[in-house]
């Protein structure tokens, strides 16, 4: 694998602070003090050290350590006693920490009596201990595999059939354990998407389309397999579930010196509608196992709820390609209905104590058309959303996850001072060079050292970074969601099914990585480093690109895990520290410091009257996509009067220890409220396709109080029933 190419601007890449240890399932060394530098956390132990090293080394933080000026002296002396004590040391390195990681570890809710390890074996009756492992150690997943955990940045796995909802574990040195503070400002995410697992898309699973070619998103593609029931039907989706990505992928992930990753889900793991093709609530548990694995190797997940019902920005990732009908048309309010319903649901599962410190991020609407939709009614919609996610958790710091919105692809300014006083939002942006409607031919294969990558790595660093840091001070928590290498549109299906761009002669070299010499793949790595210095807090799309049917990567440039194993993306996401500036590209950095609201403190969930008075009516005031003169009091709506459908919790093999909470799925036992569905009697246009149809003329049902019970609703809107 090549390394960063060498320049007289290079950044050095520090040594990983925790040394390898092969073949071992011991955890030497463990630090979780939260506040610790990866030099802090670095314990002194025999495995740190090599009969090999000379008299006078460096230690892991630089330091000059040198031999004593007496080591001969009484040598015959000292050394017993220094092995005396070098023997206690490795113990207590091994027993405390594993004892306070592992058995004695805690989670934040002290009302919440959970199973946790014991080390006394008869206390877990036929249950085994946990287990648990760094770098080198063997795991063996569920099916009786295994793999050797490559990790040499100090992280370690727990797996603990005691106690399933243990935390105590860390994908390495400088990220704190689950089970301690994250602190926005402080930390830093870097970070994965696992895309196209559980929303399926074109360019991601090509293979998959490409056995149906008439197929453009999931809608279509669910349409043709459900027909399709000598091949398996719908249950090819479920193969996609159970095969795409691994325990190993997840354990990758950390090993590669990342700490969180963002996984997009549908709502269609909830439910889905009669006029709906899609797989209902089969990918859940899949969900659960990756969520699971999270928690086994350390790493956070942000949450993403990927599809609205009606599409809310027209792409083939949102469900269907095509309108938007979300806050759009004639069916938009319903339609925000039963996403707001949706919302909910996941938020009351998330915010369960067993999943707060693996959720800490809650991304309720993946890229919305602000532009399509409205400004004004994207507030009125989010000021909704925030409160009836506020009131199942509680407001402040520790209470559920932080909301993440969209920019809406409106810039970041746009959004400062956005509803100021609001508790815990964070503001996601997926900068594009590939999307953002401007063709540029430079070409990025133009040496090493400081000519890696032409125009491209200071590009990113002068468009990205100030724009970023501003942020964090105009709006609070802000970090990008999605971020790649693709500085062209070429990748196979990347402009979706169809297109002729993205596979045109122009793209050949791009769809092959095989063809790739060094000096493409510096290019490569100076973007990647500049992108991720310049954003800070990022998530890369994304983790895996699968094959097409000619068993080739043909969007190589999307794929983090290519990019590891051929060589063009960092070893550790660390080396991109100082890239813009070697680059002679500066910005005014964040200080780190946010508004105490912004992250859950004095102040939080305290809006500000005036953005109360103007944005506080909900449905909004005024709907988009209707035809002039429209009565929007007559718009469709739906009824809160169906059982609302929970989000199960996962089944353990073998149960744990009946003294173990595991949950219901449902977090705040006082909300109460029922379901949308359909009103009785009423008819609806195509909640997909409703732009174009013409406009109600009368309330259905006819009577006005009971067209007020369902298009003027209470806060939060589906948790009354009319």
């Amino acid at each position: 694998m090549s390394s960063r190419p060498d320049s007289s601007t290079e950044v050095s890449l520090a040594t990983p602070d925790t040394p390898l240890y092969s073949n071992t399932n011991h955890l030497p060394g463990i630090s979780t003090s939260e506040t610790a530098t990866p030099c802090e956390s670095f314990i002194y132990t025999s495995y740190n050290s090599s009969p090999l090293l000379p008299s006078q080394h460096s230690g892991p933080c630089g330091e000059e350590i040198k031999s004593s000026p007496h080591s001969k002296k009484g040598a015959a002396y000292v050394r017993p006693v220094l092995l005396f004590l070098s023997v206690v040391l490795v113990a207590a390195a091994v027993v405390v920490p594993v004892y306070f990681v592992v058995i004695k570890h805690q989670h934040h809710e002290s009302d919440i009596a959970k199973g946790t390890s014991s080390s006394d074996p008869s206390s877990v009756g036929s249950h085994a201990g946990p287990t648990y492992g760094a770098n080198g150690s063997t795991v063996t997943t569920s099916d009786g595999s295994t793999f050797t955990y490559i990790n040499p940045f100090g992280g370690y796995w727990i797996d603990d059939p005691n106690d399933p909802f243990n935390d105590g574990a860390r994908p390495n040195s400088w990220t704190p354990p689950l089970n301690e503070s994250w602190v926005w400002g402080t930390n830093k995410v870097y970070g994965v998407n696992i895309g196209g697992l559980f929303v399926l898309e074109p360019f991601i699973s090509p293979a998959l389309f490409q056995r149906y070619p008439e197929a453009i998103d999931e809608w279509s593609l669910s349409t043709l397999m459900a027909a399709d029931t000598s091949n398996g039907g719908l249950s090819q989706i479920e193969d996609h579930y159970n095969t795409f990505i691994t325990e190993q992928d997840i354990a990758e992930i950390a090993g590669a010196g990342l700490n969180w990753i963002r996984v997009p889900i549908p709502f269609w793991a909830i439910e889905k509608w009669d006029f709906e093709p899609f797989l209902e609530q089969v990918c859940w548990p899949y969900i659960l196992r990756v969520l699971q694995w999270a928690r086994k190797y350390g790493l956070r997940v942000n949450l993403d709820l990927h599809t609205i019902p009606g599409s809310q920005n027209g792409f083939n990732h949102s469900g269907k390609f095509g309108k938007i009908n979300f806050l759009n048309g004639v069916m938009g309010v319903a339609n925000a209905q039963r996403a707001l319903g949706y919302i909910r649901i996941i938020a009351e599962f998330i915010s369960q104590p067993e999943w707060r410190n693996v959720v800490p991020v809650f991304g309720i609407m993946n890229e919305a058309r602000v532009a399509v939709i409205g400004m004004d009614q994207m507030t009125s919609f989010y000021m909704q959303a925030h409160d009836m996610i506020r009131n199942i958790t509680g407001y402040g710091e520790g209470n559920g996850p932080y909301i993440a919105i969209h920019d809406g692809f409106q810039g970041l300014s746009t959004w400062a001072g956005f509803l100021e006083g609001s508790d815990r939002i964070i503001l996601d942006t997926h900068p594009y060079f590939a999307f953002s409607g401007n063709s540029n031919p430079a070409p990025i294969a133009t040496g090493t050292g400081v000519d890696a990558g032409g125009i491209w790595p200071a590009l990113a660093c002068s468009k990205w970074g100030t724009e970023l840091n501003a942020s964090q001070t105009g709006f609070g928590v802000t970090f990008a969601g999605e971020f790649s290498n693709g500085f062209n549109d070429c990748g196979l299906y990347l402009n979706g099914v169809g297109n002729a761009q993205d596979v045109a002669p122009s793209c050949s070299l791009y769809l092959d990585s095989s063809q790739w010499n060094d000096t493409m793949k510096a290019g490569l790595q100076q973007l990647a480093l500049a992108s991720m210095d310049a954003l800070q807090d990022w998530f890369f799309w994304t983790w895996k690109i699968g094959p097409s049917s000619t068993n080739t990567i043909a969007a190589p440039l999307w794929s983090y895990q290519l990019g590891l194993q051929q060589g063009w993306m960092p070893t550790d996401p660390r080396m991109a520290t100082g890239t813009c500036a070697a680059l002679g590209v500066t910005a005014q950095q964040f200080d780190g410091v946010y508004q105490p609201y912004q992250t859950g403190g004095p102040g939080a969930g305290t809006i500000n009257p005036v953005l109360v008075s103007s944005y506080g009516q909900y449905p909004p005031k005024s709907i988009s996509g209707l035809t002039a003169g429209a009565t929007q009091s007559f718009l469709p709506t739906y009824t809160s009067t169906s059982a609302i459908p929970t989000l199960p919790p996962p089944t353990f093999t073998p149960s744990p220890p009946s003294s173990v909470i595991i949950g219901n799925g449902w977090f705040d036992s006082s909300d109460t409220g029922l379901a949308a569905t359909e009103v009785a009697g009423c008819t609806y246009p195509d909640a997909w396709d409703a732009i174009s149809v013409a406009m109600p003329t009368a309330l259905c049902p006819p009577t006005a109080s009971a067209a007020a019970s369902v298009v003027v609703t209470s806060v939060p809107a589906l948790a009354t029933s009319s």
